[in-house]
């Protein structure tokens, strides 16, 4: 199977860079910018809800899978849509998984900002839109570190994709998933091959960011 990429095995990377592509980036449309705003605003509670969102970190992802898949069954209040054990699941899923992470990783990125950029930038009579532009793109390369912690984790996880993805071939089957099956079945070579092969698409992936973020530098 692996010499020759079985069919099963392209489809199970097909299905994981998709949904964990997706996910990571709806994350990030949200993360990056609401972990923005909480560190340059003032507000009652802000520590509080920082230390909210970095204990989100060590959130389990049976938790999650649990939560969702009570919300999706038919008797939970979005089982109508039928969305339960689709790839829709699983980004739903990973989406709440890598959100913390991306927004707290935000916020430490925020923070880290020379606090001298937005005070030249106001010295400059720049508005507060251009100000905030100017101060994400001096941390730019700090908040896609945010977003690859992000993918790093939904890409490697195997409850959510499990219980919301309900392992189907061809559908909701993943890499990690597709390990966990053939360790069930006794096949620990192929597990472990499979594992190899995980590790080989996030390092792929991760090149292609440190290729973007090259061109970015210069």
């Amino acid at each position: 199977m692996m010499a020759r990429l079985d069919r099963e095995i392209l489809d199970a990377i097909g299905v994981t860079l998709g949904v964990s592509l997706t996910s990571t980036v709806l994350a990030a449309v949200v993360g990056v910018p609401v972990g923005f705003f909480i560190a340059v605003k003032t507000f009652f509670g802000k520590r509080l809800v920082i230390m909210l969102f970095q204990t989100l970190f060590a959130l389990p992802t049976v938790l999650v899978g649990l939560l969702v898949m009570t919300v999706l069954s038919r008797r939970g209040p979005l089982g109508d849509l039928g969305l339960l054990f689709s790839p829709t699941a699983i980004v739903i899923g990973q989406f709440i998984l890598a959100c913390p992470i991306i927004v707290s990783l935000s916020i430490a990125a925020t923070q880290a900002i020379d606090p001298r950029v937005a005070r030249t930038a106001r010295t400059l009579g720049v508005g507060r839109l251009r100000t905030a532009l100017v101060m994400f793109r001096e941390a730019r390369f700090a908040f896609l570190a945010a977003v690859l912690a992000g993918f790093g984790r939904v890409f490697a996880e195997v409850g959510i994709s499990m219980m919301l993805g309900g392992n189907f071939p061809g559908k909701t089957r993943t890499i990690t998933t597709t390990i966990a099956l053939e360790s069930s079945k006794g096949e620990f070579a192929l597990g472990i091959a499979l594992g190899f092969v995980l590790l080989l698409v996030a390092f792929g992936v991760n090149i292609i960011f440190q290729i973007l973020q090259g061109r970015a530098r210069e």
